[in-house]
């Protein structure tokens, strides 16, 4: 929810901006390219630094993980899950099995854009449902860690962090 996050960062007037870029280009943005669209100096430096930020995240929840594993105090890590749900996470698809155990790739009837119309209702659902079953994996519910997940798979790794 883009939206929202550049509401949450108090940069919602640059939601136009953000509504025609993909994930990739989004998370790509230099300062250069945001002051050729107008973007004041301010603005930019904090998009910026956000951007890094999501970035980090699965690192971040590599770590909150192992805290959590460790026995640590559950208030950090789930305050830091409540503010990584309000960021722009994008939905993870290996292109060899999410497209030969579902038949399709889970994205590809959905446009590119970061600002979702409301006319996809029940599709998203089912691409939600079709990614939850793809996480649904043996080996990622057990204390020990399980399998690693591919890196990229942030969903994948924020259910792991959910589930411990």
């Amino acid at each position: 929810d883009v939206p929202a996050w550049l509401k949450s960062l108090r940069l919602h007037k640059y939601a136009a901006l953000f509504s025609q870029m993909t994930y990739e280009e989004m998370m790509a943005l230099t300062e250069c390219q945001l002051e050729a669209q107008n973007v004041t100096k301010g603005a930019r430096h904090k998009i910026v630094i956000s951007i890094q930020k999501l970035k980090e995240r699965q690192n971040l929840l590599k770590s909150l993980e192992g805290d959590i594993l460790e026995g640590g105090n559950l208030r950090v890590p789930l305050q830091e899950l409540h503010q990584m749900i309000l960021t722009p996470i994008k939905a993870y698809s290996c292109q060899n099995s999410s497209t030969e155990e579902h038949g399709r790739d889970v994205d590809s009837h959905h446009p590119s854009s970061l600002l979702g119309s409301d006319s996809q209702g029940s599709d998203c659902k089912d691409s939600a449902a079709a990614g939850m079953q793809q996480h649904h994996l043996p080996g990622c519910e057990g204390e020990s860690g399980g399998a690693p997940l591919p890196e990229g798979d942030l969903p994948g790794q924020f259910t792991r962090v959910m589930g411990k």
